[in-house]
């Protein structure tokens, strides 16, 4: 009688655990993990700044990730460790340069500003120097309003606007005096033998206290007032600098509006 004989199969390979191995496929996981993270964050803060380098680290990445399959061993497991290292030296460059150039926009932005704001306090320290001695009467009458502004500024109003022209309803310069009253101003630019009529000054008084709020208001001139003129604006409560008031007021000599004494019940005219 045959017997079968049994066949023989070879012997199953027992995997056999290394910790060389394990140590190893984990410094890929942790180095694919890390410059994956890093390239991500890079491309995401340098992407418009430096296009042409955040998808050269996207290639970089593509290829260590291909290179770390569990099929890969020996050499391209070390060209795999290269290849991540060259990335992340790459994307740490790429930081590196995205935070410089972010400084040094930030620093020209600053600068710049500086430079306005130095700008803009020499502007107005030469208009307030500026207002000494002008002959008023050479002004054409938008000049003549911003001269009256920057002797408002000069003396310590804020809020200091040149509102006049069309449609101004009476106001030409608006202001804060450096006692917190509203100033409200109308500018006459006449000629010496052009006085401030009555016709004038009721244009003004019939706004400068209901439409603009005044709690002072004025009338500038380089000329001067008519009587009747003189006479609505001690009703009115309203002051009225003629030209020899306004040059005292421009050399220091004089005083400026909110520091007359016409609220006691002195004259309006201003002399």
């Amino acid at each position: 009688m045959t017997i079968p004989v049994r066949p023989e199969y070879p012997a199953r390979r027992r995997y056999r655990f290394s910790t060389r191995s394990t140590a190893r496929w984990f410094v890929i996981a942790a180095l694919t993990v890390c410059g994956a993270g890093l390239t991500l964050r890079v491309l995401a803060d340098a992407a418009r700044e430096h296009p042409l380098a955040a998808a050269l680290v996207v290639l970089a990445s593509l290829a260590v990730a291909g290179c770390s399959a569990p099929a890969r061993r020996g050499l391209r497991i070390r060209r795999a460790a290269r290849r991540t290292a060259r990335t992340l030296r790459c994307a740490a460059v790429t930081a590196v340069e995205t935070a410089e150039t972010a400084e040094a926009e930030a620093a020209a932005a600053e600068a710049e500003a500086a430079a306005v704001a130095a700008a803009e306090a020499a502007a107005v320290e030469a208009r307030v120097y500026e207002v000494r001695g002008v002959d008023y009467t050479l002004l054409d009458a938008y000049e003549f309003e911003q001269a009256v502004a920057d002797l408002c500024e000069r003396d310590g109003c804020r809020d200091v606007e040149v509102v006049g022209g069309a449609g101004d309803l009476g106001a030409d310069v608006l202001a804060t005096a450096p006692d917190g009253r509203r100033v409200v101003i109308q500018c006459k630019r006449y000629g010496p033998t052009n006085k401030v009529g009555s016709q004038d000054m009721q244009r003004f008084g019939g706004t400068c206290y209901a439409v603009h709020e005044a709690q002072l208001a004025a009338v500038v001139t380089t000329s001067e007032y008519t009587q009747p003129a003189v006479e609505y604006a001690e009703q009115c409560g309203i002051l009225c600098f003629d030209r020899q008031a306004l040059d005292d007021w421009s050399a220091g000599t004089g005083p400026a509006p909110w520091d007359t004494a016409y609220d006691t019940g002195d004259p309006a005219v201003v002399a």
